[in-house]
């Protein structure tokens, strides 16, 4: 209390204001104390000449404001502070100015000069809080000097002070939206900002200000989803909601083979006609045949469509539920149908939140049930009700369950269901009770155990729950009432006891509808009816008139008198809807002189079949709001609201999101030999390290440089994601210092070939292709777009590679290393050779590059063993490539795949059966193991219908089965594909294998080589996860080698032939090791043989599944010592 003291002794102890003041928080008020002298003792700290006092006033009357008092009648004395040279006063000054700065417009205004000053401040603080005060103060008059403040923020070297200008962005355009054009220059300007920072805060400015204005994103796509990950999360969420609508705008439908395959097979029927226009028909078909099939082209997804799911997919995992809410709807929207399940999982876990987020997780996952139910089957129990739920979050759990109703499940629905009908919620009860409605009309198995558990409802105390019931039974009821005559019967009985309104009005609609059914109940009710009609709710009125009418057509001699005193009770009601009715209907029913054509048709009127009603989910076409958006949550337009567009038809052009590179000479290099290399080779475009930021930016195409295909392909795939670049990037260097002699001899080499190679004068180097590129340009002008695409979305590096040095390690490791391979030629033939094979890389990469969401088919993948040879692969196994580049060359080439008989040919009746392990990924489902199966009929007839049925396995085992073979020919064979998850065990796949004819049972059991699938990494990886993998986890056991045996090439051969397993490089000639992972769960398994004299070998196994680290030694050992 060392600053009050000291205002009490500047104050001289003054009776005004003594020491029981003190004892409270001045800045609360009295509640006596009048306004005028309620922040006297403010003001004076504020007008003193002590910082200190300064400083402990304005924190008093910032934490009034942060309690919620006002505190705007010390304004002025505030005000006056605005240019105090203590940087902490000035902070909590305009904290406060930017609070008040809207109400006291016109004092604000006088101190206008210093927030100028402000914004010149050292401190990027406080030029942030000055040009935040001016953008609050909201005058027309000062529009001119805050677009200037804005202008300047944005060029600020503080990304704090860009956000500031960023957020004033939005509040200058509601003040004034003429600035618009001039706002938009700013926002283009920010948008290329390369910070987090900035980066929600202005795509927020630009979704405020231009949201039509895509072609802004167009240069900035890839930056954006590369600072995803780094940005704050409320700027996560607003990019996300952003690239989602242009992500809709400038790529394809990644579903839209399926959305065409639906169309056609509605579409074929209306081409049938008369018999006249037979021939014409016959010639639409075939054309309308063909566009349907030029239409289903393949699809193949835009690179800068996959960046986008692949860079927001681990935003799943975020703390913040709105980033997650905001992926969900990203996949649901722009993902291919076999991705979107992966936001499941993460919309599940939101469930354990708050009950706000539930209810708005709920709202959004009730909605993608509707579509695409599948992938919250595995996750049913999570949506199953507490009690502690909040009745919104019940009804929704609710709705969501019935969406996932299926004949698999319905019963543990349904047991769920009729214990919610116990619960004390009425209007869950009454929910509950409409949702075994809906399961009963969608899952016509179920439909009469619904009913009769609904008629059971119907003897329940609760008169609420008996009313709904009545409500949805009738509803059952329309869609067969032949079959249930005794229900109406016993519902009939039940109008003496039930007393709500619409309850007693369902059951009197189907007395009448369904007259013919119960001939001696309905007027029996028709007669109680009219007993009680004057004191009938309206709702039930008219149901009584409607019943009288019904009966006095089909059964007039019961019901004759009882339907006019009924009518003449209802000429006098209160209600006028009533009277109309009464009238309206004796007019139709009773024949008169003056009764026209209609009563004629009374019967037709009153009795016509009904359609029964369908019971639909009220979230069926919530859809076509963006998922996560106040316009979805209310099921309304809310303002702002900005529409999801359609997909386009045709893609636009993917170019106009290539960066154009300056061209820069890099400020740092290694030595100064180099330093002259690279000023003699400034001509060529590169990337800079500042723009490598962008992400799969365009690139210079300079592969023949290279005298290789594989450099390209290095680049291409090591840029498929940030991350694993810089990986090979490190692992790179680390080999450089030793290679970097021999490096520089073979770039003197390079430079003089090129200087042949390129005799031509290239006066323009455009930023998409380099100077060789345009040498070929005539040859290749008829794919030349096709590989423009192609090299910028593979975001190849090899134009970094001439110029900064130590980025470019990995390509030219690899070519040093081919360059000793090949023999030595004359330049023009090399130049020819090197385009050949360039040729044939691009083709690889380009199916490699899709491997993201299509795994690569088997005969795509085997070109790459041809070309990469095994010792070159070794050489190469050092880099940190992906793991679609080597695994083609790991695989063990089919001849060497060990066949196992299935069935033989004398069982089979003919048709023999053999199976190998494919050891390709098995593209519908990761984790299976593919299983190659080859049919030959040896019978002299042909065999049809080749199919499974009766598929045993353990538990947690599946199956995807083999397409059927509609026909095998005698002497013919076929091969098809399946996959089986075996769930990391040894345990046999029973089956039943069918034909037209004869069923035959037949099993498959995996060796255990084949459960594992093979993953690269280095030896310092390897030598990690090794160690974490000790003790119970490690097998060893000795073993004397063969002298057939003992070289490494014949070691790697058997164990890669026994086991699945890639090879680890090795600094050791007397070591080979071998990682692979397990293909269910993805358990690492390490293998090592490491070889002594005389043949001695010693085998360790580490794996995280002991039993499967047992049974690979057995087998390894086996495959080591035959």
């Amino acid at each position: 209390m060392s600053t009050s003291s000291a205002f009490n002794d500047e104050k001289g102890g003054s009776s005004s204001v003594g020491e029981p003041e003190y004892g409270h928080d001045p800045a609360s008020g009295g509640i006596f104390s009048s306004d005028y002298k309620r922040h006297d003792d403010l003001k004076e700290m504020l007008d003193s000449n002590k910082d200190s006092l300064k400083l402990e006033a304005m924190k008093r009357i910032v934490a009034m404001i942060a309690r919620g008092k006002n505190a705007s009648d010390l304004f002025p004395a505030v005000v006056k502070n605005v240019a105090c040279k203590n940087i902490e006063v000035k902070k909590l000054v305009y904290v406060y100015l930017v609070r008040y700065a809207e109400e006291q417009q016109d004092l604000a205004l006088l101190s206008i000069s210093t927030f100028q000053r402000g914004l010149k401040d050292p401190n990027q603080l406080i030029r942030a809080s000055a040009l935040r005060v001016l953008s609050s103060i909201r005058v027309t008059i000062i529009v001119p000097i805050m677009m200037l403040a804005i202008k300047e923020a944005a060029s600020d070297m503080s990304p704090y002070v860009r956000k500031t200008a960023a957020h004033a962005i939005p509040k200058l355009y509601s003040l004034d939206p003429e600035q618009k054009d001039q706002l938009i220059e700013v926002i283009e300007k920010l948008l290329a900002d390369k910070t987090t920072l900035v980066a929600g805060s202005v795509v927020m400015a630009f979704e405020e200000v231009c949201p039509e204005r895509i072609d802004l994103i167009h240069k900035n796509y890839r930056k954006l989803c590369n600072l995803l990950i780094d940005v704050e999360e409320w700027g996560q969420v607003v990019i996300i909601n952003m690239l989602t609508r242009y992500a809709r705008t400038q790529f394809l439908n990644p579903n839209i083979n399926e959305s065409l395959l639906e169309e056609g097979g509605g579409g074929e029927k209306t081409f049938y006609a008369s018999d006249e226009d037979e021939d014409e028909d016959e010639e639409k078909e075939k054309k309308a045949e063909a566009v349907t099939m030029a239409k289903r082209k393949p699809y193949v997804m835009d690179p800068d469509h996959r960046l986008l799911l692949r860079n927001t997919k681990p935003l799943l995992q975020s703390r913040n539920a709105a980033v997650v809410m905001a992926v969900a709807q990203l996949y649901f929207h722009l993902a291919p149908k076999a991705e979107i399940g992966v936001i499941a999982k993460a919309l599940v876990r939101l469930l354990r939140s708050h009950s706000e987020v539930q209810y708005v997780v709920l709202q959004n996952v009730a909605t993608m049930t509707i579509k695409r139910r599948g992938m919250f089957e595995p996750y049913l129990k999570s949506f199953y009700i507490r009690s502690t739920d909040p009745t919104q979050i019940k009804i929704l759990k609710l709705e969501v369950l019935t969406n996932l109703a299926n004949e698999t499940n319905i019963s543990t629905i349904l047991r769920e269901f009729q214990t919610y009908i116990k619960s004390m919620d009425k209007d869950f009860v009454a929910a509950t009770i409409q949702a075994i409605g809906r399961c009963a009309t969608n899952i016509g198995e179920v439909r009469d155990t619904c009913l009769n558990g609904l008629v059971q409802l119907l003897s329940n105390r609760d008169e609420l729950v008996v009313a709904e019931s009545v409500v949805v039974i009738k509803k059952l009821l329309q869609m067969q009432p032949e079959k249930h005559s005794d229900i109406i019967k016993h519902m009939a009985k039940l109008t003496d006891n039930i007393q709500v309104p619409m309850a007693r009005a369902s059951i009197l609609w189907l007395i009448g509808e369904y007259c013919e059914h119960v001939p001696k109940i309905a007027p029996d009710v028709l007669r109680k009816m009219a007993k009680s009609f004057t004191n009938e709710e309206d709702i039930v009125k008219l149901q009584i008139i409607n019943l009288a009418a019904k009966l006095y057509l089909t059964n007039s001699k019961q019901t004759k008198l009882l339907t006019q005193y009924v009518l003449n009770l209802a000429k006098y009601d209160q209600n006028y809807d009533i009277r109309d009715r009464a009238r309206f209907i004796r007019q139709l029913i009773v024949p008169t002189e003056k009764s026209g054509a209609l009563s004629k048709y009374a019967k037709k009127l009153f009795l016509a079949l009904k359609p029964a009603p369908v019971l639909e989910s009220p979230f069926k076409d919530r859809d076509h709001f963006q998922l996560g958006s106040l316009s979805h949550l209310l099921n309304a337009k809310a303002g702002g609201y900005q529409e999801l567009p359609d997909w386009p038809e045709a893609a636009p052009d993917p170019s106009v999101r290539n960066v154009e590179v300056k061209e820069s000479v890099p400020e740092w290099t290694k030595c100064s030999s180099r330093e002259k290399r690279k000023e003699k080779k400034v001509e060529k475009p590169f990337y800079s390290d500042s723009e490598g930021e962008s992400g799969p930016t365009e690139s210079a195409d300079s592969e023949s440089d290279s005298g290789s295909g594989s450099e390209s392909g290095s680049g291409s795939e090591d840029s498929r994601s940030g991350s694993e670049s810089d990986e090979s990037k490190e692992a790179s260097e680390s080999e450089e210092e030793e290679e970097e002699e021999e490096e520089d001899l073979k770039k003197k080499k390079k430079k003089k070939n090129e200087e042949k190679q390129l005799k031509k004068p290239v006066q323009e180097s455009e930023s998409e292709q380099s100077s060789e590129e345009e040498v070929r340009k005539p040859e290749r002008k008829s794919k030349q777009n096709k590989s423009e695409s192609e090299s910028e979305s593979d975001e190849d590096e090899e134009s970094e590679s001439e110029s900064s040095e130590s980025e470019s390690e990995d390509s030219e490791d690899s070519e040093a290393e081919l360059k000793k391979k090949k023999k030595v030629a004359p330049p023009k033939p090399a130049f020819k050779a090197a385009k050949k094979e360039n040729k044939k890389e691009k083709k690889e990469m380009s199916l490699l590059d899709l491997d993201d969401f299509e795994p690569a088919p088997s005969p795509q993948v085997t070109p790459v063993n041809t070309f990469l040879s095994n010792s070159l692969v070794t050489d190469l196994e050092g880099l940190s490539l992906s793991d679609a580049a080597l695994m083609p060359a790991t695989i063990a080439p089919s001849s060497a795949l060990k066949s196992y008989e299935l069935l033989h040919r004398i069982t089979g009746e003919g048709l023999s059966v053999e199976y190998c392990f494919s050891r390709q990924p098995f593209s519908p489902d990761a984790n299976m193991v593919a299983v190659q199966m080859h049919f030959t009929n040896n019978s002299t007839s042909d065999t049809k219908s080749l199919h499974m049925e009766d598929v045993k396995l353990q538990s947690g085992m599946r199956v995807k089965e083999f397409p059927e073979i509609e026909l095998l020919p005698a002497g013919e064979t076929a091969t098809a594909v399946m996959g089986i998850d075996f769930c990391d065990s040894t345990q046999a796949a029973n089956f039943q294998l069918c034909t037209h004819t004869r069923k035959f049972f037949v099993s498959i059991q995996p060796p255990v080589g084949e459960l594992m699938r093979p993953f690269f990494m280095t030896e310092n990886e390897f030598k990690k996860e090794q160690g974490q993998l000790m003790g119970m986890n490690e097998i060893t056991e000795k073993l004397t080698l063969d002298v057939k045996c003992r070289n490494e090439h014949t070691i790697v051969q058997k164990v890669t032939t026994a086991a699945n397993l890639s090879r680890v490089p090795c600094g050791s000639d007397k070591e080979c090791r071998f990682a692979g992972r397990t293909v269910t769960s993805s358990s690492l398994v390490l293998v090592t043989v490491a070889t002594k004299d005389e043949g001695a070998a010693q085998l360790t196994v580490n794996c995280e599944k002991m039993v499967i680290g047992t049974m690979l030694v057995k087998d390894i050992l086996l495959a080591l010592t035959q």
